[in-house]
């Protein structure tokens, strides 16, 4: 028989444990800013090392040198950035901290009448509907003033986050080796071999996605920004660059895109005729996007999901559908360099499955 002394020395260790890992939670919890600053920085020692590299044997730079010219070029890019985008923000400074919500909600609700009026010219019911609905009393307009108050905090708190990645990336990259040696004392010897293969492997093919992904953003962004500047809408650059950011989100990131341009096009237009004006500039705008999205979807994408992480346009459609339904919009954007993270790790430690080896031939 069981003695009730192991029984409550086995509820008493569950007990431990339970509490040792309700700690070990709240503790990841509190740093969590750590863990993401770790995150990007990782991220862009991924995109740096081959740069690292080219200056390292094409132009003979030293490893620090090197370290230091390819952190000079991330400060280069993240500035070009700021100084393209914080004037026009900062400009309307006043407007975005002390926004008239009512304002917002009188523009929504002309735009409404004149999409109402529009319908029934066109003698089609849905105008009346529109009416009956009153839709403009059902909507909250105060969350525009707090997600713009967010953003603007999250921006005055940029300057710390950004020096943190940016000083442990330099130490990601003018360190790699130390780590990996410190990695090696760590890994058992018996796994040695398959570990330091699959973290080569997947630093590889990762460095080649987020490469061809931060490529493919500035072809949309590029694109994007041309549409909107042929139909003269204001604001093209910060409107462009926020539809090409969205592109992180496969699938559905076009499509937010494409119903944003479309309202800040409607919105923009405000006082003129809809018929004439509004209407046919915010379609030619879509038709614009949605033309971009097919450049997008038939060139850019297969270049990057097939020949960077070496797996197939529909592998990775079903990969990115099921993390989406699992894990939402977060799921979606992590799941090809996790997928490929597992298929390389895969091929290390069971390349004789038939499964695996399908899936990883051309790995």
């Amino acid at each position: 028989m069981i003695s009730s002394k192991i029984i409550s020395n086995g509820i008493l260790r569950a007990v431990l444990t339970l509490i040792f890992i309700g700690l070990g939670l709240l503790f990841f919890y509190k740093i969590q800013s750590i863990i993401i600053y770790l995150i990007v920085s990782l991220i862009l020692t991924l995109i740096g090392n081959p740069i690292l590299d080219f200056f390292k044997r094409r132009l003979k730079f030293n490893h620090l040198f090197a370290t230091i010219a390819v952190l000079l070029i991330f400060v280069l890019i993240i500035f070009g950035f700021i100084m393209l985008f914080i004037p026009l923000i900062s400009s309307q400074g006043q407007n975005l901290s002390l926004l008239n919500t009512g304002e917002i909600e009188k523009n929504i609700t002309q735009l409404l009448n004149q999409i109402s009026a529009f319908l029934e010219n066109h003698k089609i019911d849905s105008a009346a509907v529109l009416k009956e609905s009153n839709i403009t009393s059902k909507l909250n307009f105060n969350f525009v003033t707090d997600f713009l108050n967010m953003l603007l905090g999250t921006i005055s708190s940029f300057g710390m986050g950004l020096a943190s990645v940016l000083f442990i990336t330099f130490f990601f990259l003018k360190d790699r080796k130390n780590f990996l040696i410190g990695a090696k004392k760590l890994i058992p010897n018996s796994h040695e071999e398959q570990i330091l293969n699959s973290l080569e492997k997947t630093n590889h093919l990762l460095s080649r996605y987020f490469i061809g992904l931060l490529l493919q953003l500035f072809i949309v962004f590029i694109l994007y920004l041309i549409v909107l500047f042929i139909f003269g809408l204001p604001n093209a650059l910060i409107i462009a660059f926020l539809c090409a950011v969205l592109n992180i989100i496969p699938y559905i990131g076009p499509l937010i895109a494409s119903i944003l341009a479309a309202v800040l096009t409607m919105l923009s237009n405000l006082g003129t005729d809809f018929q004439t004006e509004i209407l046919p500039t915010t379609l030619y705008v879509l038709i614009g996007f949605w033309i971009v999205q097919i450049i997008d979807n038939n060139v850019s994408q297969p270049i990057i999901f097939s020949k960077s992480v070496s797996s197939h346009p529909l592998e990775i459609f079903l990969v990115i559908l099921t993390a989406g339904f699992l894990f939402g919009i977060l799921g979606m954007i992590i799941a090809v360099p996790l997928y490929t993270i597992i298929k390389v790790i895969g091929k290390e430690f069971f390349p004789e499955n038939k499964v695996i080896k399908l899936l990883t031939k051309d790995i």
